[in-house]
Order: structure tokens, then C-alpha cells, then sequence
């Protein structure tokens, strides 16, 4: 789960419950900047521990490629080893370090050293990751093989009641993600993306 201020979502908090993990270091924001490794923390959110032979079959790229971006991440403090799940010394398992997600305030980290360079590289990374979401939503409606679902509401809240929301969102996501967690070939990784936030002022269309 990504409470990142989404990844991709609102402005998150250190009042998350559940084990969601604050980042502090602006560094991290470069190690998830990259769309491979956002993807294959995304993945190992859904799955659990992987080998790099997993995330090679599941994001279609070379082992060796995904061998690297699990070694970055490791660099980051993103994933760790995890200890006996292998079969032998060769054999690396890797798992998320913050198994409920990350929860990222950008407002602090560009107020820390090298933080303004790192959360322009973040912030422009996500625009484009959102926009691929939604046209792919758009794009491939539901057939004998996937469910699309796109919905959106209005709600009139105050500050205190959207942050139960978010918190009673984040609950239902973590107890679905602990039912359907694994590498299980009956299962595909799905995405579920959510914005909560005061309606935002866009421009008029054609503008």
C-alpha cells in the first residue's frame, strides 16, 4: 500500500495506523522515482517476498534487470533479504521492508537537504504514472479476463472525518491484501488507485 503524498496519493501522516511507515530521507523518493522499481514495489506489496525470477515473469524484463532494481531498492532501504525463505545461499528471496506501506509528507522532505531536487523528480514521475492509469482504465473495459471498476463521489467533510475515511479506505484495502497476498497463478495484480482530497479547482475544458 503507497499513502504517498498515492503512490500518487494525498498528503499522508505519522497518525497512519497499521504499521504504515513515515519516510523521513528524501533519498528514498529517487530510489521509487524510477518506474521499474515502483512497479516492482507495487508487486511485492501484493505478493510478498519475491526472487528476481518473479519479478522478471511478472513485469516481462530480463532477471538480471530485475536482479539490479531489487539490489537499488536494497541500497534505499526499500527491501531486505529475507531470511530462510531460500533454498541455499544463492538462492535470494527479497521482501518489502515496511510490509503495510510508506507513507510520505512532501512538505517535509523538501524541506531537508537535497529534498526540493528529489520530490521535482517524484512529483513528475507520478503526474505521468497517473495519467498512464487512467487512460489504461479508459481504455481496456471489462471483458471474460479482467474487471475494470472507475468510480468517483462528493462527500461534504470535515478534516477530521476525511481522515477516518481514508483510515477506514486503508482498512478494508490491508484486510483484502492480507486475504489474496502470494504468488498465486489463479490471481493477476490489480491496481487500486484512490484520490481523497478537497475538489480541486481544474480548468475550464479547452483551456
Amino acid at each position: 500500500m503507497r499513502n504517498w503524498a498515492g503512490s500518487v496519493v494525498g498528503v499522508a501522516d505519522d497518525e497512519d495506523p497499521g504499521g504504515v511507515r513515515p519516510v523521513h530521507d528524501p533519498r528514498v523518493l529517487r530510489g521509487l522515482a524510477h518506474p521499474v522499481r515502483g512497479r516492482i514495489v507495487d508487486e511485492m506489496n501484493a505478493t510478498g517476498p519475491v526472487r528476481a525470477a518473479d519479478v522478471a515473469r511478472a513485469l516481462g524484463i530480463p532477471a538480471n534487470q530485475a536482479s539490479f532494481h531489487l539490489r537499488q531498492l536494497a541500497k534505499y532501504g526499500l527491501v531486505e533479504e529475507a531470511e530462510g525463505e531460500g533454498r541455499d545461499r544463492r538462492d535470494r528471496v527479497w521482501r518489502l521492508t515496511a510490509e503495510r506501506g510508506l507513507s510520505i509528507d512532501l512538505t517535509d522532505l523538501e524541506s531537508r537537504p537535497g529534498g526540493r531536487a528529489a520530490v521535482g523528480v517524484w512529483r513528475t514521475q507520478n503526474r505521468a504514472w497517473a495519467h498512464g492509469v487512467v487512460d489504461a482504465a479508459y481504455a481496456h473495459p471489462p471483458d471474460d479476463d479482467r474487471t475494470t471498476h472507475i468510480s468517483s463521489a462528493t462527500l461534504r467533510l470535515t478534516k477530521q472525518e476525511a481522515r477516518e475515511l481514508a483510515r477506514d479506505l486503508d482498512a478494508v484495502v490491508a484486510r483484502w491484501a492480507d486475504r489474496t497476498r502470494g504468488l498465486d497463478d489463479g490471481r493477476r495484480t490489480y491496481l487500486l488507485a484512490e484520490f481523497l482530497q478537497p475538489y480541486p479547482e481544474l480548468p475550464p475544458p479547452g483551456r
